[in-house]
Protein backbone atom coordinates (compact mmCIF):
# COMPACT_ATOMS: atom_id res chain seq x y z
CA UNK A 1 0.00 0.00 0.00
CA UNK A 2 2.73 2.65 0.99
CA UNK A 3 4.76 1.92 -2.02
CA UNK A 4 1.31 2.38 -4.55
CA UNK A 5 0.82 5.27 -2.55
CA UNK A 6 4.41 6.56 -3.03
CA UNK A 7 4.34 5.75 -6.83
CA UNK A 8 0.77 7.82 -7.12
CA UNK A 9 2.19 10.76 -5.55
CA UNK A 10 5.42 10.90 -7.94
CA UNK A 11 3.24 10.11 -10.69
CA UNK A 12 1.00 13.49 -9.76
CA UNK A 13 4.03 15.30 -8.82
CA UNK A 14 5.67 14.54 -12.40
CA UNK A 15 2.68 15.68 -13.92
CA UNK A 16 2.48 18.39 -12.46
CA UNK A 17 6.04 19.78 -12.97
CA UNK A 18 5.36 18.76 -16.92
CA UNK A 19 2.56 20.99 -16.66
CA UNK A 20 4.74 23.55 -14.93
CA UNK A 21 7.45 23.31 -17.26
CA UNK A 22 5.42 23.37 -20.90
CA UNK A 23 3.58 26.52 -18.93
CA UNK A 24 7.10 28.40 -18.84
CA UNK A 25 8.18 27.37 -22.13
CA UNK A 26 5.07 29.27 -23.75
CA UNK A 27 5.82 31.70 -21.65
CA UNK A 28 9.62 32.28 -22.20
CA UNK A 29 9.84 30.61 -26.00
CA UNK A 30 6.02 31.68 -27.80
CA UNK A 31 4.20 34.67 -28.74
CA UNK A 32 2.04 32.96 -25.98
CA UNK A 33 0.01 36.10 -24.20
CA UNK A 34 2.16 38.47 -25.31
CA UNK A 35 1.38 42.18 -27.29
CA UNK A 36 4.16 44.65 -28.42
CA UNK A 37 3.68 48.14 -27.43
CA UNK A 38 5.21 49.91 -30.14
CA UNK A 39 2.75 51.49 -32.08
CA UNK A 40 1.81 53.86 -28.56
CA UNK A 41 3.65 57.22 -29.03
CA UNK A 42 3.55 59.34 -25.77
CA UNK A 43 5.36 63.07 -26.09
CA UNK A 44 7.30 62.34 -22.91
CA UNK A 45 8.91 59.86 -24.95
CA UNK A 46 12.60 61.53 -25.52
CA UNK A 47 12.48 59.49 -29.35
CA UNK A 48 8.67 60.67 -29.85
CA UNK A 49 10.43 63.01 -32.54
CA UNK A 50 12.22 60.29 -34.37
CA UNK A 51 9.32 57.72 -33.68
CA UNK A 52 7.17 59.95 -35.90
CA UNK A 53 9.17 60.88 -38.52
CA UNK A 54 9.73 56.76 -38.45
CA UNK A 55 5.86 56.09 -38.92
CA UNK A 56 5.62 58.53 -41.72
CA UNK A 57 8.61 57.93 -43.64
CA UNK A 58 7.80 56.03 -46.71
CA UNK A 59 8.85 52.42 -46.78
CA UNK A 60 9.64 49.51 -49.05
CA UNK A 61 8.58 46.29 -47.85
CA UNK A 62 10.59 43.22 -47.72
CA UNK A 63 10.47 39.75 -46.78
CA UNK A 64 11.96 36.35 -46.97
CA UNK A 65 11.44 32.88 -47.01
CA UNK A 66 13.36 30.60 -44.45
CA UNK A 67 14.35 26.84 -45.48
CA UNK A 68 11.69 25.86 -43.30
CA UNK A 69 8.92 27.82 -45.09
CA UNK A 70 8.39 30.78 -43.32
CA UNK A 71 7.96 34.27 -44.48
CA UNK A 72 9.66 36.94 -42.62
CA UNK A 73 8.73 40.28 -42.85
CA UNK A 74 10.88 43.30 -42.87
CA UNK A 75 10.84 47.42 -43.77
CA UNK A 76 13.34 49.11 -45.60
CA UNK A 77 14.66 53.12 -45.10
CA UNK A 78 16.26 53.97 -48.89
CA UNK A 79 19.03 57.02 -48.41
CA UNK A 80 20.36 55.77 -51.74
CA UNK A 81 23.55 55.02 -49.91
CA UNK A 82 26.22 52.39 -50.34
CA UNK A 83 25.80 52.02 -46.40
CA UNK A 84 23.09 49.77 -44.68
CA UNK A 85 22.37 49.80 -40.79
CA UNK A 86 19.81 46.33 -40.19
CA UNK A 87 18.34 46.85 -36.77
CA UNK A 88 17.45 44.59 -34.80
CA UNK A 89 14.66 44.49 -32.37
CA UNK A 90 13.91 43.43 -28.63
CA UNK A 91 11.63 40.13 -27.16
CA UNK A 92 8.08 39.84 -28.31
CA UNK A 93 8.63 43.67 -29.93
CA UNK A 94 8.93 44.37 -33.34
CA UNK A 95 10.54 46.51 -36.19
CA UNK A 96 8.27 49.33 -35.44
CA UNK A 97 10.22 49.41 -32.19
CA UNK A 98 13.73 50.21 -33.27
CA UNK A 99 12.18 53.59 -35.31
CA UNK A 100 13.95 55.93 -33.15
CA UNK A 101 16.86 53.95 -34.06
CA UNK A 102 16.31 54.26 -37.77
CA UNK A 103 15.96 57.95 -37.44
CA UNK A 104 19.83 58.12 -35.98
CA UNK A 105 20.95 55.95 -38.41
CA UNK A 106 19.40 57.73 -41.40
CA UNK A 107 20.77 61.09 -40.22
CA UNK A 108 24.15 59.47 -40.22
CA UNK A 109 23.32 58.45 -43.74
CA UNK A 110 22.19 54.86 -43.40
CA UNK A 111 19.85 53.06 -45.64
CA UNK A 112 18.05 50.96 -42.74
CA UNK A 113 16.91 47.48 -42.75
CA UNK A 114 14.12 46.55 -39.90
CA UNK A 115 13.41 42.93 -39.75
CA UNK A 116 10.60 41.22 -37.76
CA UNK A 117 12.45 38.70 -36.04
CA UNK A 118 10.12 35.32 -36.58
CA UNK A 119 6.83 34.67 -34.42
CA UNK A 120 6.89 38.37 -33.54
CA UNK A 121 5.63 40.72 -35.54
CA UNK A 122 4.43 40.48 -38.83
CA UNK A 123 6.94 37.53 -39.18
CA UNK A 124 5.27 34.03 -39.24
CA UNK A 125 6.62 31.22 -36.85
CA UNK A 126 5.44 30.13 -33.74
CA UNK A 127 8.40 30.08 -31.55
CA UNK A 128 11.31 32.78 -29.93
CA UNK A 129 15.01 31.44 -31.15
CA UNK A 130 16.52 34.32 -29.03
CA UNK A 131 18.49 35.26 -31.18
CA UNK A 132 19.70 31.67 -32.02
CA UNK A 133 17.75 30.34 -34.79
CA UNK A 134 17.44 33.79 -35.99
CA UNK A 135 21.01 34.84 -36.22
CA UNK A 136 20.73 32.55 -40.18
CA UNK A 137 17.73 35.09 -40.66
CA UNK A 138 19.75 37.66 -40.55
CA UNK A 139 22.76 36.18 -42.39
CA UNK A 140 19.85 35.99 -45.41
CA UNK A 141 18.58 39.44 -44.79
CA UNK A 142 21.78 40.48 -45.31
CA UNK A 143 22.20 38.64 -48.63
CA UNK A 144 19.34 40.68 -49.30
CA UNK A 145 20.85 43.84 -49.01
CA UNK A 146 23.80 43.38 -50.62
CA UNK A 147 21.64 41.79 -53.78
CA UNK A 148 20.10 45.40 -53.75
CA UNK A 149 23.02 47.61 -53.12
CA UNK A 150 25.33 45.68 -54.78
CA UNK A 151 29.01 44.44 -53.55
CA UNK A 152 30.37 47.91 -52.61
CA UNK A 153 27.57 47.46 -50.27
CA UNK A 154 29.11 48.52 -46.35
CA UNK A 155 26.57 46.93 -43.58
CA UNK A 156 26.50 47.84 -39.76
CA UNK A 157 24.42 45.01 -37.51
CA UNK A 158 22.69 46.49 -34.59
CA UNK A 159 20.21 45.19 -31.76
CA UNK A 160 18.28 46.13 -28.71
CA UNK A 161 18.13 43.64 -25.78
CA UNK A 162 17.22 40.27 -27.67
CA UNK A 163 18.40 42.34 -31.18
CA UNK A 164 21.58 43.04 -28.92
CA UNK A 165 21.76 39.04 -28.70
CA UNK A 166 21.67 38.37 -31.87
CA UNK A 167 23.79 40.47 -33.35
CA UNK A 168 26.41 39.00 -31.24
CA UNK A 169 25.18 35.65 -32.26
CA UNK A 170 25.22 36.72 -35.91
CA UNK A 171 28.85 38.34 -35.03
CA UNK A 172 30.50 34.73 -35.28
CA UNK A 173 29.18 33.41 -38.21
CA UNK A 174 30.62 33.24 -41.48
CA UNK A 175 29.41 36.17 -43.12
CA UNK A 176 29.94 38.35 -46.23
CA UNK A 177 32.86 41.10 -46.45
CA UNK A 178 30.17 43.94 -46.79
CA UNK A 179 29.34 43.49 -43.08
CA UNK A 180 31.53 45.94 -41.24
CA UNK A 181 30.86 46.52 -37.77
CA UNK A 182 28.94 45.83 -35.27
CA UNK A 183 26.47 47.55 -32.32
CA UNK A 184 24.46 45.93 -29.53
CA UNK A 185 22.49 47.47 -26.63
CA UNK A 186 21.83 45.48 -23.76
CA UNK A 187 22.05 41.63 -24.74
CA UNK A 188 22.54 38.99 -22.30
CA UNK A 189 25.53 36.85 -22.77
CA UNK A 190 23.52 33.67 -23.57
CA UNK A 191 19.95 32.37 -23.25
CA UNK A 192 20.05 29.76 -20.59
CA UNK A 193 21.70 32.56 -18.14
CA UNK A 194 18.96 35.27 -19.07
CA UNK A 195 16.76 32.42 -18.11
CA UNK A 196 18.10 31.36 -15.23
CA UNK A 197 18.14 35.27 -14.01
CA UNK A 198 14.53 35.89 -14.78
CA UNK A 199 13.02 32.71 -13.38
CA UNK A 200 14.81 34.12 -9.95
CA UNK A 201 14.13 37.53 -10.49
CA UNK A 202 10.91 37.72 -11.87
CA UNK A 203 9.23 34.36 -10.30
CA UNK A 204 11.28 34.60 -7.07
CA UNK A 205 12.57 31.35 -7.74
CA UNK A 206 15.87 29.88 -5.20
CA UNK A 207 18.09 28.14 -7.95
CA UNK A 208 17.47 24.63 -6.68
CA UNK A 209 14.08 25.60 -7.45
CA UNK A 210 15.36 27.07 -11.19
CA UNK A 211 17.50 24.44 -12.17
CA UNK A 212 15.14 21.89 -13.36
CA UNK A 213 12.42 24.02 -14.22
CA UNK A 214 15.20 25.53 -16.47
CA UNK A 215 16.37 22.55 -17.73
CA UNK A 216 13.10 21.09 -18.82
CA UNK A 217 12.64 24.00 -20.65
CA UNK A 218 15.59 23.24 -22.70
CA UNK A 219 14.72 19.75 -23.45
CA UNK A 220 11.03 21.17 -24.57
CA UNK A 221 12.91 23.60 -26.93
CA UNK A 222 15.16 21.24 -28.14
CA UNK A 223 12.47 19.36 -29.40
CA UNK A 224 10.31 22.17 -30.52
CA UNK A 225 12.48 25.05 -31.40
CA UNK A 226 15.95 22.99 -31.99
CA UNK A 227 18.51 23.75 -29.80
CA UNK A 228 19.37 23.92 -25.70
CA UNK A 229 19.15 26.55 -24.14
CA UNK A 230 22.63 26.40 -23.55
CA UNK A 231 23.50 25.90 -26.83
CA UNK A 232 22.42 29.61 -27.44
CA UNK A 233 25.61 31.71 -26.49
CA UNK A 234 26.56 35.65 -27.15
CA UNK A 235 29.78 34.68 -25.32
CA UNK A 236 30.81 32.03 -27.57
CA UNK A 237 29.66 33.45 -30.88
CA UNK A 238 32.07 36.64 -29.81
CA UNK A 239 35.02 34.60 -29.24
CA UNK A 240 34.80 34.03 -33.11
CA UNK A 241 34.31 37.26 -33.74
CA UNK A 242 36.69 39.34 -35.53
CA UNK A 243 34.79 42.80 -36.89
CA UNK A 244 34.51 46.29 -34.87
CA UNK A 245 32.38 45.62 -31.79
CA UNK A 246 30.56 48.72 -29.58
CA UNK A 247 28.92 47.76 -26.10
CA UNK A 248 26.46 49.74 -24.54
CA UNK A 249 24.52 48.56 -21.35
CA UNK A 250 22.64 50.47 -18.84
CA UNK A 251 24.06 50.87 -15.46
CA UNK A 252 20.74 50.37 -13.41
CA UNK A 253 19.53 47.46 -15.68
CA UNK A 254 17.77 44.90 -13.71
CA UNK A 255 16.35 42.85 -16.53
CA UNK A 256 19.57 41.93 -18.64
CA UNK A 257 21.95 42.49 -15.46
CA UNK A 258 24.48 44.82 -16.52
CA UNK A 259 27.22 42.56 -15.33
CA UNK A 260 26.56 40.42 -18.57
CA UNK A 261 27.97 43.20 -20.87
CA UNK A 262 31.10 42.84 -19.38
CA UNK A 263 30.88 38.79 -20.07
CA UNK A 264 30.18 39.99 -23.98
CA UNK A 265 32.74 42.64 -23.72
CA UNK A 266 35.39 40.29 -22.11
CA UNK A 267 34.79 37.14 -25.15
CA UNK A 268 35.72 39.58 -28.19
CA UNK A 269 39.58 40.13 -29.03
CA UNK A 270 38.05 42.11 -32.30
CA UNK A 271 38.79 46.08 -31.72
CA UNK A 272 35.98 46.93 -29.40
CA UNK A 273 34.39 50.04 -27.41
CA UNK A 274 32.10 49.50 -24.43
CA UNK A 275 30.16 52.76 -22.92
CA UNK A 276 27.87 52.37 -19.92
CA UNK A 277 25.00 55.10 -19.95
CA UNK A 278 25.44 55.28 -15.80
CA UNK A 279 21.69 55.05 -14.63
CA UNK A 280 19.70 53.91 -17.00
CA UNK A 281 17.51 50.54 -16.77
CA UNK A 282 16.79 48.15 -19.11
CA UNK A 283 16.77 49.52 -23.08
CA UNK A 284 16.75 53.27 -21.60
CA UNK A 285 20.28 54.00 -22.57
CA UNK A 286 18.95 56.04 -25.68
CA UNK A 287 16.12 57.84 -24.14
CA UNK A 288 17.75 58.82 -20.65
CA UNK A 289 21.36 59.78 -22.56
CA UNK A 290 20.19 60.77 -26.32
CA UNK A 291 22.49 63.00 -27.05
CA UNK A 292 25.56 61.16 -25.50
CA UNK A 293 24.32 58.18 -27.46
CA UNK A 294 24.24 59.53 -30.30
CA UNK A 295 27.76 60.85 -29.79
CA UNK A 296 29.42 57.50 -28.71
CA UNK A 297 27.63 55.46 -32.00
CA UNK A 298 28.75 58.37 -34.15
CA UNK A 299 32.45 58.59 -33.18
CA UNK A 300 32.07 54.43 -33.24
CA UNK A 301 31.32 54.60 -36.42
CA UNK A 302 33.45 57.29 -37.33
CA UNK A 303 36.47 55.60 -35.95
CA UNK A 304 36.46 52.37 -38.37
CA UNK A 305 35.47 55.26 -41.30
CA UNK A 306 31.67 53.54 -41.45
Amino acid sequence: MKKKILLTSLLVAGTGFAIVSDYFFKMTMTPFNKKPDSKKLSGKDSLYRNKVWFRDFPKEKWSLETKSGLTLFAQYLNHDSDKTAILLHGFMSDSDSMGGFAKMFYDFGYNVLLPDARAQGRSAGKYIGYGWVEKEDIRNWIRQVIAKNGQDSRIIVMGQSMGGATTMMVSGMKLPSQVKAFIEDCGYSSVKEEIMYQAGNLCNLNKIARMPLVEAISGINKVKNGFFLGQASSVEQLKKNTRPFLFIHGGKDHFVPTEMVYQNYGATDAPKEIWIAPLAGHALSYPMYKKEYQKTVKAFLDKYKL
